[in-house]
């Protein structure tokens, strides 16, 4: 296989795999191993649906209908009636890169061994991520428990060839035209293998994936603007000495003092500046950058730990486990919705506090000597006033997103299932907090460059520098008239979300935690 080619094994997968698979189309492979597992559940399925004793999942109805045995002549009925039944799911449609990794997700478990599909429907599913065909989930559907039944259900939909799905060019059509397209025969579902597409938590899971690949470099990217807000700030880098930090030993807090000063070495502007107000003390929000971004860093630490477990775990119900099919709760959302609300809270907080530190730099009376709102000609100009109260908003809305979903249960299904872990809601809302995030520093970075470009006559950190010159050099222009700020602040959110602003102050840096 080529570096490019995901192998499927037994053994669960990686987070980088399901990224590369998600986000960066790299093909799907079933290990040898996979295929011998898959195999071998399949023939204790096959010898369990023989028997006249009913056997759930295999031979039973689904739910509250568990009760009723179902015989041999309705049993590929009942298997695509619950797929069809279940594909339920309304309003717009998620992203392509959250149904590729709820597909790859599935097909880890179904490699697994522990869910008695045929091997023929775990290659169909590889098949489909191939062939860059993307079945039309809905946004609304899921409670989380059984897991993401409905997302999980309009992809099984397309394997048997039915419902809508996008083809490789961007253009949603038929899915059994573009099963046809690539050659790829719908499966006919037998025992078990209905159940088996639908009852996992792979929705909850990919999302949370993806949003701690995004964290890793916002995070990042928050103590760069963090960083630069001190300097024009012409604040204290002393407040970043390891030996204070080591006092309280938080390993994120420990990274985050040491990115800043890192980028803040060889500064000009910060330690020894003092104005008509001098200072004892910077503020919170400057002073304490390493403590709350250090704990959200702490929390991305826990929710990684979940994932890592989660993605090596075969969630399914029933489960085939030596021989035999055992009912069993794995599909229940919580361990992975309480780490999504978690981080959710987390990138509220880091959020809130870069708006405090963005509305110190516009404000006259706290900025030390910086013109009110870093404007040109103040009165005639207003300069950044309004792109912090876009920032505003943006945290404001981040607040109700952290607002924890997993909190919540309704129950379904007749009372059968009466707890649930609305997994899928928190994953939804934290993508869209995560959007935010990215928003709220890329206005941070936007004002803090230009306060320090104001610093006439002092000298930033190499590592600042060059972070400026990269923002400048992507089209973002610097201090100046009043001018449209839309386009400036998407490109400089576009600038942060590709990580430019932490490959600009590794140059200088080396590589930041």
């Amino acid at each position: 296989m080529d570096m490019h080619t995901v192998v499927v094994g037994t053994s669960g997968t990686s987070a980088a795999d399901v990224v590369a698979v998600a986000r960066d189309g790299a093909r799907v492979a079933l290990s040898p191993e996979a295929l011998a597992a898959l195999a071998h559940a399949r023939e204790a399925v096959d010898a369990l649906a023989a028997k006249p004793e009913p056997v759930y999942g295999v031979s039973t109805g689904f739910g509250a209908l568990a009760t009723r045995h179902i015989g041999p002549e309705l049993r590929t009925q009942l298997q695509r009636n619950i797929v069809r039944s279940h594909a339920a799911g309304m309003g717009p449609r998620v992203e392509r890169e959250v149904v590729r990794a709820l597909m790859f997700l599935r097909l880890k478990t179904l490699c697994s061994g522990y869910t008695g599909v045929r091997p023929e429907v775990a290659q169909t599913v590889a098949d489909v991520l191939n062939a860059g065909i993307t079945p039309v989930v809905h946004e609304y559907g899921s409670l989380g428990c059984s897991g993401d039944l409905a997302p999980l259900s309009h992809c099984a939909l397309a394997l048997m060839g039915e419902g809508d799905a996008e083809g490789p060019d961007g253009t949603v059509r038929p899915a059994a035209e573009l099963l046809a397209e690539h050659g790829i025969t719908p499966v006919e579902l037998r025992e078990k293998e209905g159940l088996a597409l639908l009852n996992g938590t792979d929705g909850m899971l990919g999302m949370l994936v993806m949003a701690l690949a995004d964290l890793d470099r916002l995070y990042t990217t928050a103590d760069i603007t963090a960083a630069l807000t001190l300097e024009a700030l012409l604040g204290t880098d002393r407040v970043l000495a390891p030996e204070l930090h080591a006092v309280r030993p938080h390993p994120g807090q420990a990274a985050s003092a040491a990115n800043m000063a890192a980028v803040l070495a060889g500064s000009g502007l910060v330690g020894g500046h003092q104005d008509d107000a001098p200072r004892v003390q910077d503020a919170y929000s400057v002073r304490c950058a390493p403590q709350v971004a250090g704990a959200g860093r702490d929390t991305l630490a826990h929710a990684r730990l979940v994932a890592e477990r989660e993605l090596a775990a075969a969630v399914d119900n029933p489960l085939v486990v030596d021989g035999r099919v055992e009912s069993n709760g794995n599909f229940h959302g919580a361990p992975v919705a309480y780490v999504l609300d978690f981080v959710a809270i987390a990138v509220a907080d880091l959020a809130s506090i870069a708006e405090r530190r963005t509305d110190r730099l516009l404000d006259k009376n706290r900025s030390h000597g910086l013109p009110p709102f870093l404007a040109d000609d103040p009165g005639v100009d207003s300069g950044l006033m309004i792109a912090q109260y876009t920032q505003a908003a943006l945290v404001s809305e981040l607040k109700r997103l952290a607002v924890p979903a997993s909190a919540d249960s309704i129950p379904s299904s007749a009372m059968q299932e009466d707890h649930v872990s609305m997994g899928w809601s928190a994953a939804r809302k934290l993508r869209t907090a995560v959007d935010a995030l990215a928003r709220v520093l890329a206005v941070e970075l936007y004002a803090a460059t230009r306060a320090v470009e104001l610093r006439a006559g002092l000298t930033p950190a190499p590592a600042s520098a060059a972070v400026i010159a990269a923002l400048r050099a992507a089209g973002v222009e610097g201090p100046g008239p009043d001018r449209v700020l839309a386009p400036d602040l998407e490109l400089t959110t576009e600038f942060v979300r590709s990580g430019r602003p932490v490959e600009a102050a590794e140059q200088h840096t080396g590589p930041l935690a």
